[in-house]
């Protein structure tokens, strides 16, 4: 069984989902409508600066006369004093206002980026998002051990509560971006840095990693999943629970086939003997959106697929291709999905 390359319709198939945008453009974060904000500006101003250049353009093209005093073509190369005056009274006119104008604009633009970039300093909730080729580790910080919740290329959040996001990267220099939340930070090796957000209505929200980080660096994608407090609590609640436990031969026979492969050697999920920590926590993956980072979503057939041949479907990821039987794949499958 082959997956298909689906991400362009991504955000069509995923169940009780609209389509999805990407887009500063449509700001759901406080931060994002600053950010809007200040485009919405740049785009106005400079829109009305082109419409006058334009049309002084064409008003000089239109003109039979120059507007000037005409010089005598044997001494076309000496303007006279009213020519100089003139041309000199214009070329200043119009360096004053372009200074002013770029002035203008470099005030909005720190403006607009020293309040996007502040660090809430008591945040209603911290999470820890490193970047990895080319999949994103999420763990969400809390003083009791026992509220950690660790999960992969997806984040839950509550609508209205402040959210800081603590970058780290496990390899190359990535940079994560959620264009309706907040700008750009880059996530970067041997150094933590900061970003925040509060989201004000509830939705899916895609993000992409926004620096070349290596061959897979476009599949490298995730999602915001904004909901209510009490959403939001289930959720995590859930997610601090182990693995539940196949309900079915089937799924029983899966969960060997996952444990007796070399599966465990990279992947983890509570509950198992499987301790692996260079790729993704599979203890609740079954409630994932997608899978490979973004790449395709989340159903049986794409998980055949990408189980089978991870290569055909992300070339240079560091999934290794491992041979399972065809008899224990559709087990394997039920085994992974049941995961909620």
């Amino acid at each position: 069984m082959r997956a298909t390359r689906s991400a362009p319709l991504l955000g069509l198939l995923l169940t009780g989902m609209a389509p999805a945008q990407q887009t500063v453009l449509d700001p759901a974060a406080v931060q994002a409508h600053r950010i809007a904000t200040l485009w919405w500006f740049f785009f106005g101003l400079l829109s009305l600066i082109f419409v006058i250049v334009i049309a002084v353009l064409l008003r000089a093209i239109a003109r039979r006369s120059r507007g000037i005093e005409q010089e005598p073509l044997e001494s076309f190369h000496v303007p006279s004093a009213a020519t100089e005056q003139k041309l000199s009274r214009t070329v200043t006119w119009a360096t004053e206002g372009t200074v002013a104008i770029l002035i203008g604009l470099v005030v909005a633009s720190v403006a607009t980026g020293k309040t996007v970039a502040r660090y809430i300093e008591a945040p209603g909730l911290t999470i820890e998002v490193q970047g990895n080729q080319w999949w994103w580790y999420v763990r969400y910080i809390d003083d009791n051990p026992q509220q950690i919740v660790v999960t992969a290329n997806e984040i839950h959040v509550p609508v209205g509560r402040s959210v800081a996001i603590r970058g780290t990267s496990n390899d190359v220099i990535h940079s994560f971006w959620v264009p309706n939340l907040n700008g750009k930070v880059d996530l970067i090796p041997s150094r933590v840095t900061y970003e925040s957000f509060r989201i004000e209505r509830p939705g899916h929200y895609r993000g992409q990693c926004a620096e070349f980080c290596g061959m897979q660096h476009a599949h490298m994608a995730l999602w915001v999943v904004a909901e209510s407090d009490e959403d939001f609590r289930k959720w995590r609640e859930a997610q601090r629970g182990v693995a539940r436990e196949p309900d079915t031969a089937e799924r029983a026979r899966g969960r060997q086939v996952f444990l007796n492969n070399g599966c465990v050697l990279c992947h983890s999920i509570a509950g198992t003997t499987a301790f692996g920590q260079n790729a993704p926590d599979l203890t609740h993956f079954g409630s994932r959106l997608t899978l490979a980072a973004g790449t395709l979503p989340n159903t049986k057939g794409n998980l055949a697929g990408w189980i089978s041949d991870p290569q055909a479907i992300k070339p240079g990821n560091h999934m290794a291709t491992i041979p399972i039987r065809a008899e224990d794949l559709q087990p394997l499958v039920e085994y992974l999905e049941s995961l909620k």
